[in-house]
């Protein structure tokens, strides 16, 4: 890290080797010495408050981004965004291969998360700022559709109102999954077609599948 970004100052003491479970606890917000078994509660473990947005990167992002990258994060109190790099057994398979589309051509993901402790207060200006990061980072991201990572809901994109359309489904269905969208769609229409199984960003049936599978499936009365 001093070789590569010096411009950090980054010290031994900056850092703290853990293994993957702690780092689950520590990203939480728990105390250093939690015990991991506070996990099998089943109860939500994060805090603080939070806003998470995603992209994915195809082509290197120039020195003068990344400049006004760090201007804007300057101006937030604890802000943090993580790059996981692709390639490799990532881009081996093929797009269409599984719902997952993100492969060859991406260079890394990206997660920005703007954490934040004192509640609802500024919760505005919070949103509003990852908001204005994200906007900043158009220019160097995937487009058309601009991409995003599904385990990373984004509500921003889009949401479900109780039962939707398919057009606006698409808005945030692309993203998550591209091409693949519309072959999940005839999933979805095949197994869930009342759509019982839904959330703010869920896949919907068809239009008019559910009413179909129930005049499909009546049976017609017995004359005996």
């Amino acid at each position: 890290m001093r070789k590569s970004f010096p411009e950090l100052g980054l010290t031994p003491k900056d850092c703290i080797e853990t293994n993957w479970i702690k780092s689950v606890l520590y990203i939480a917000g728990e105390p250093p010495k939690t015990p991991p078994e506070v996990l099998l509660q089943g109860k939500p473990q994060f805090k603080n408050y939070f806003k998470a947005k995603s992209d994915f990167v195809q082509v290197p992002i120039p020195e003068t981004g990344l400049e006004g990258l760090w201007k804007i994060f300057l101006q937030e109190e604890s802000p943090l965004m993580i790059w996981n790099p692709y390639g490799g057994m990532m881009s081996k398979i093929s797009e269409n291969e599984i719902p997952f589309p993100h492969r060859k051509g991406n260079l890394f993901k990206i997660q920005y998360v703007n954490p934040w402790q004192d509640g609802d207060k500024h919760e505005t200006e919070h949103i509003e700022w990852i908001r204005e990061l994200y906007n900043y980072m158009a220019p160097y991201v995937s487009k058309s559709p601009r991409a995003a990572y599904v385990n990373y809901r984004d509500l921003d994109l889009g949401m479900n109102k109780d039962n939707t359309s398919l057009a606006h489904a698409t808005e945030w269905g692309n993203k998550y999954f591209k091409n693949n969208f519309n072959r999940l769609v005839k999933v979805k229409t095949k197994v869930d077609p009342g759509n019982f199984f839904r959330h703010e960003q869920s896949i919907p049936p068809l239009a008019g599948s559910a009413s179909f599978r129930t005049k499909k499936s009546r049976k017609v009365p017995s004359t005996d």
